[in-house]
């Protein structure tokens, strides 16, 4: 049978497409992910300037690759990354995009970042496309790899292969780099990053925001000149962020007028708006929550209320303050949140319950609904929704309780853990303390949610490809997956030391190997490894010998039972155990496991024959095989009790 160029293309582009499906991306890290499609950008006659020095930066044949845009948090370095990146995909020139955000999962790691850009690079040409495939068959596990080696391999190398008929010119835009959780992959990235100036056939401008810190810190300023331009955003003119700002406070207030017409046509007045200017400060983040603050009660009496509130307090500070009129912004929400009339007794419970919610949202390390926060927590949802309810201003509370719960800006995460910034005791989370009971009730929700076989398949060989994905989300929802992929790192964060016997030890000696399960049918075994390394680090350290001896034989144990676990979740009791050493640790803990897969034998065998063979010198099925290092020997065991 012969093949037209038209089915042979379709194939080979096919086989591409599955190849590079294997490439783990952050989902939600591009600009107009579905996350962010409600996110803004900036509105007209704002920016001017500033985007027309941009543009000109990436269209321009002699320019540097890195254009770095810093400026103080709330400044709107995000709007005007989504900005450029909205005006570059629709020219088709946007490269990729990446809007790191701690505490968002995926996109607060760098482990990602290089292998997400050469995702959207893929889908750019044919020929890039061929090229960063060509790469992963080369080196299936170029993920798990250096970043300098998943860059130079998945992105400058095929960038480079490209011909050079026509030169190719893309832009990277990428947003909030100190939200980037590793400081030292920051520096990591910045430098593989500097060497897109080496390339000769494509043009590749990366535009970079952060906070000041972060360009001073790295060693930013020290580099060739050629090979970046800078742009403080908080140096611009004060008359001109002034005018920008007047136009977003304009443009918002028109919006809750338009709702609201009892309002009349002239509120708010020039005089006002002019005074909410003032406060500002030049943050746009402070006039996005004032705006949010004031329309999210739908009562004109009490949207008139809320802006008197907010002048008088704005007018409370001196100026030119801009973090502190911040600061006095979110306390005034947080105050709001809370109903007037309340005893005194009510008021400090409704306090408590709100810091206990507020603490655990600020120190996620991944988002979660409102649903599955409130399981973690052991709260009612509608208790949850009850007490966020007026917090819509510095909240992104979807309707949908399945939906992602977010912050609109990481400012409030740092205002709410600095005691010199929230300075009202009643609203500031203790970071460490937060970590700690995030840790201890992820615990608690492991032991009770966890059990062997959770996804209900029987079959010790059935593989984590044969189960639907859909399946494994119902079996482990999505505040059980937080819990197993994040309780050690919660744990580290809240700087208390593991003891012999206590929480931490107990979970591993009865739940180690149901955990083990549910990270391989989440297929988070590597991360899983990571966390039992920084475990492992963590009890070196403290006077724990009992417990260190036990981390260590479970590293030992997931190390070298890896490959099968991670395929095979089941055999994580059957054959992880039968050859792991007769003295290690974690086969004395959970021996009585081999004795019931053992005693289940026949049963099994009887319904798998189809499946088992009898190798020659047993007398029943045989259910785990392994070979010598060099290949010369197995060894099996079955259900006779027999290796």
């Amino acid at each position: 049978m012969h093949l037209s160029k038209t089915n042979a293309a379709l194939i080979i582009t096919s086989a591409l497409n599955e190849l590079l499906k294997t490439l783990p991306i952050a989902a939600d890290a591009s600009f107009n992910s579905y996350q962010r499609q409600h996110e803004p950008t900036c509105l007209p006659d704002t920016r001017v300037s500033l985007l027309e020095k941009i543009y000109n930066w990436a269209d321009g044949e002699n320019s540097p690759c890195i254009f770095w845009l810093n400026g103080l948090a709330g400044t709107g370095k995000s709007t005007i990354a989504r900005t450029v990146a909205r005006k570059y995909f629709e020219n088709d020139q946007l490269g990729a995009s990446f809007f790191f955000s701690r505490g968002g999962g995926d996109v607060g790691l760098a482990s990602k970042f290089f292998t997400t850009i050469a995702m959207h690079l893929a889908r750019k040409s044919q020929s890039l496309q061929r090229h960063i495939g060509d790469a992963l068959r080369k080196n299936n596990d170029i993920a798990t790899q250096s970043l300098g080696d998943q860059w130079r391999q998945l992105v400058l190398g095929p960038l480079s292969q490209l011909s050079g008929d026509s030169l190719s010119s893309y832009i990277l835009v990428i947003d909030a780099l100190d939200e980037c959780d590793n400081d030292e992959d920051i520096q990591t990235i910045l430098k593989l990053l500097a060497e897109a100036q080496e390339l000769k056939t494509v043009r590749l401008r990366v535009l970079l925001t952060s906070r000041p810190e972060v360009p001073i810190r790295h060693g930013f300023y020290q580099m060739p000149e050629t090979e970046h331009q800078d742009f403080v955003l908080h140096h611009i003119s004060s008359s001109v962020v002034d005018h920008d700002i007047t136009l977003f406070l304009k443009y918002n207030l028109c919006l809750i007028r338009q709702k609201m017409p009892s309002l009349g046509a002239n509120w708010p007045s020039e005089e006002t708006v002019k005074q909410l200017v003032q406060i500002a400060s030049g943050l746009f983040i402070w006039a996005a929550t004032a705006c949010r603050f004031i329309q999210e009660v739908g009562n004109v009496i009490l949207i008139r209320n809320r802006l008197a509130i907010i002048l008088q307090a704005g007018n409370s500070i001196a100026e030119h303050q801009p973090e502190k009129h911040l600061n006095e912004i979110y306390t005034t929400v947080l105050k709001h949140s809370i109903p007037e009339g309340c005893s005194n007794e009510e008021r400090i419970l409704l306090l408590n319950i709100l810091r206990d919610i507020l603490g655990p949202i600020v120190t996620l390390l991944s988002p979660l609904s409102v649903q599955s926060l409130s399981r973690l927590l052991r709260f009612q949802s509608d208790e949850v929704h009850d007490h966020l309810k007026d917090l819509h201003a510095i909240l992104d509370i979807p309707k949908d309780p399945a939906r992602l719960l977010r912050l609109h800006h990481p400012s409030f995460r740092d205002f709410l853990l600095s005691k010199e910034r929230c300075n009202d005791t009643n609203f500031w989370v203790d970071e460490k303390q937060a970590n700690k009971k995030l840790a201890a009730r992820c615990i608690e929700l492991m032991s009770t949610s966890l059990k062997e076989d959770i996804c209900g398949v029987t079959f010790p060989g059935t593989l984590v490809t044969d189960i639907e994905r859909s399946r494994v989300e119902q079996c482990l929802p999505s505040e059980v997956q937080y819990a197993c992929i994040y309780w050690i790192q919660h744990l580290q964060r809240s700087n208390v030391p593991p003891q012999d016997d206590d929480n931490v030890h107990q979970f591993l000696q009865k739940h180690l190997l149901y955990w083990l399960e549910a990270l391989s049918w989440m297929q988070k075994m590597s991360e899983g490894i990571l966390e039992i390394i920084s475990l492992e680090s963590i009890a070196s350290v403290t006077n724990c010998p009992s417990l260190y001896s036990f981390i260590h034989d479970i590293k030992r144990f997931v190390l070298y039972n890896r490959v099968g676990i991670e395929q095979a979740p089941l055999q994580v009791y059957c054959s992880a155990l039968l050859f792991t050493p007769v003295m290690s640790i974690v086969r004395k803990q959970f021996k009585n496991k081999i004795a019931q897969w053992i005693i289940r034998g026949p049963e099994v065998e009887a319904n798998w024959s189809a499946t088992l063979q009898t190798l020659e010198g047993h007398s029943g099925g045989v259910y785990a095989v392994a070979f010598s290092p060099d290949g010369k020997q197995l060894a099996s065991g079955s259900w006779d009790e027999t290796v």
